[in-house]
């Protein structure tokens, strides 16, 4: 037993290393990405990474050790199987078909492999498929910087009522401006509103995710509302790394505040004539309400009053003041102390509000100081010492954000004129879109020309290597028809799949190439390879050999991957997305190994063997 499986370690151990090396190196590309999609696959491609090298090391390593001690007595011959025989009663007369015309077959592999360009410009692109919280977002925003307190809050209680009459919605909490902390800078005219759903069991039929959304949208068409539809988690994430409360958006650049917020009504025009556009929202830069008080000091002095006697009335009773701190326990509450609001907001009352004199006496603050409401920015951003001004973009369900951006570029370049010294850049998935094809697109050639050179060290034959690397292509066939049949986007998600199938189709070409040249080297050392004849009854002995652990590799795979895409709980959609390519990919990769490699290697073997 020892010696019986030392030979056959000698046989496929280093074409399963090698296969399993590639395996992992083909993951190398996940970790050139960065950013959102770097941190949600940084994981998987370590934890992958790790257990195909171990395996690798085992299969040369622990595994002949452990089928010397194991396999013990009479192994069962491969046809004495029920579903063995099934498979070569099936597969026999299809591989003599095959080599009694190799050239049809690798015709019709081209054919099909060119039908990739149907779906490829299909399919639409996305950073990162949504992943579904089971809560809504809703951040409408005023196109009226200078909004009320009073008007923001009757539309925030009528946007709620419109939003609990929907059967899907279990509770609706809404809350306009922000919080008091620095990293919070909505105004009084954002709303936020969490709108947390039903189950989907309890939904009415035929309702989705994306339907509901529409629904919801069309039912809140307000007047002097812009709407934006996100999830919580989501929301804060974009909010974080990009500043807008949409995924997708533009940020204007410029000197002027003026200028920037009529290039920002320009923008905003134009993007809602683009297709896919649900709601587009240019930020108000200027129209923001200010009460500035000027202190008269000729007339203060004569009433002995300083000026910071009216900058503390101004403090304290229009901007508030802490005065101290209730304790409750652990908890900490300040107390502050200013005017009602309705005082705060009316000019005749702050007008009518009282300073102290040194000796008592209560002087109007209309006596000491004059009092005016003026125009200025709502509210201040800038980027890189430049002041810049938002759009904030809205697409509609199902809309393919890198289509949109080519599209609104055309229309942006043809009717938006920027003065000189402003810019207009895309921020959002785009921007990160962007950004992970650029490093794709320098790692992925370096990463194919690595496994080019570990398919060289293995079969040192550069045929061979070019047999496994041409035919790449085809066996990603089925995965990219499967995801535009399931009208998934071409996001990072789904190129994961891409990449751990590639990585298994170089694996089957591998070793069907290991098989086809040892049923070779086998019938050339009892001298029974002399003519087309021969040739193809080694051909179709080794892919006989290879058609069991083939077939086994496709169950499992397939089997093993089932019930990701069955599933629907929180994450499921991004799994499927790495999982369908897989799926689809592995009927067109077995089909490469049973079908397609054959015939190359039957052409070049004949080329070869007339040639001796």
């Amino acid at each position: 037993p020892w010696q019986t499986a030392g030979i056959a370690a000698m046989e496929v151990g280093p074409a399963l290393f090698f296969s399993l090396l590639i395996i992992a190196v083909s993951f190398l590309p996940i970790f050139a990405l960065s950013g959102q999609e770097g941190k949600l696959f940084a994981p998987l491609a370590f934890t992958k990474t790790f257990a195909i090298a171990a395996a690798a090391i085992l299969a040369i390593t622990l595994v002949p050790v452990l089928m010397a001690w194991f396999i013990r007595g009479k192994i069962p011959v491969e046809r004495k199987n029920p579903l063995n025989r099934v498979l070569a009663r099936l597969y026999r007369p299809v591989i003599h078909s095959v080599l009694q015309a190799p050239w049809l077959v690798v015709i019709g592999a081209m054919l099909v492999a060119a039908t990739l360009v149907y779906p490829w410009q299909r399919l639409g692109t996305q950073l990162m498929p949504p992943l579904e919280e089971g809560t809504l977002l809703y951040m409408p925003v005023a196109q009226n910087p200078a909004i009320s307190y009073g008007e923001s809050a009757a539309l925030l209680q009528l946007t709620d009522r419109i939003i609990k009459t929907f059967p899907e919605v279990k509770t609706v909490f809404g809350e306009a401006g922000r919080a008091q902390t620095a990293t919070d800078q909505s105004p009084i005219s954002m709303f936020d509103t969490v709108v947390t759903l039903k189950q989907p069991d309890h939904w009415p039929a035929h309702i989705s995710m994306n339907k509901l959304r529409d629904q919801l949208n069309q039912a809140l068409q307000i007047p002097g509302l812009s709407n934006n539809w996100t999830q919580p988690i989501k929301g804060r994430v974009d909010m974080l790394t990009t500043g807008l409360q949409t995924p997708l958006g533009l940020k204007i650049t410029g000197q002027n505040l003026a200028t920037l917020n009529l290039l920002g009504q320009k923008v905003q025009a134009v993007l809602l004539k683009v297709s896919g556009t649900q709601t587009a929202y240019a930020a108000r830069v200027t129209g923001g309400r200010y009460i500035v008080v000027h202190t008269d000091r000729a007339a203060a002095a004569r009433y002995g009053v300083s000026v910071a006697d009216v900058n503390r009335l101004v403090e304290t009773a229009i901007g508030g003041k802490v005065l101290t701190t209730a304790v409750e326990g652990v908890q900490r509450f300040p107390v502050d102390l200013r005017y009602p609001r309705d005082r705060r907001q009316s000019l005749s009352a702050l007008m009518d509000s009282r300073v102290a004199a040194p000796n008592g006496a209560q002087i109007p603050l209309a006596q000491l100081a004059r009092v005016d409401m003026v125009n200025g920015p709502a509210m201040l951003t800038s980027d890189d010492s430049q002041l810049n001004s938002w759009v904030t973009i809205d697409l509609k369900p199902g809309t393919s954000i890198g289509t949109y951006v080519a599209r609104a570029k055309r229309m942006l370049a043809h009717q938006v004129h920027l003065p000189p010294g402003y810019t207009i850049n895309w921020v959002g998935e785009y921007q990160s879109m962007h950004r992970a094809n650029q490093r794709l697109q320098i790692v992925v050639p370096m990463v194919l020309l690595l496994i080019a050179l570990l398919l060289y060290l293995n079969f040192r034959n550069v045929v061979e290597v070019a047999i496994v690397l041409v035919t790449l292509p085809f066996s990603l066939v089925g995965g990219l028809w499967l995801v535009y049949v399931l009208h998934y986007k071409l996001s990072v998600a789904v190129v994961v799949g891409f990449i751990a199938l590639a990585g298994v189709a170089v694996e089957f070409g591998v070793v069907m190439l290991l098989y086809l040249d040892q049923a070779l080297q086998r019938r050339r050392a009892r001298d029974a390879l002399q003519n087309w004849h021969d040739l193809q009854l080694a051909i179709i002995e080794g892919s006989m050999l290879r058609l069991r652990p083939l077939a086994m590799t496709f169950t499992l795979v397939v089997v093993g991957l089932l019930p990701i895409m069955l599933s629907e709980g929180t994450g499921a959609d991004m799994m499927k997305r790495i999982a369908a390519p897989i799926i689809g990919g592995m009927l067109s990769a077995t089909l490469l190994a049973l079908l397609v490699i054959p015939a190359l290697y039957a052409l070049w073997q004949r080329r070869r063997l007339r040639s001796q």
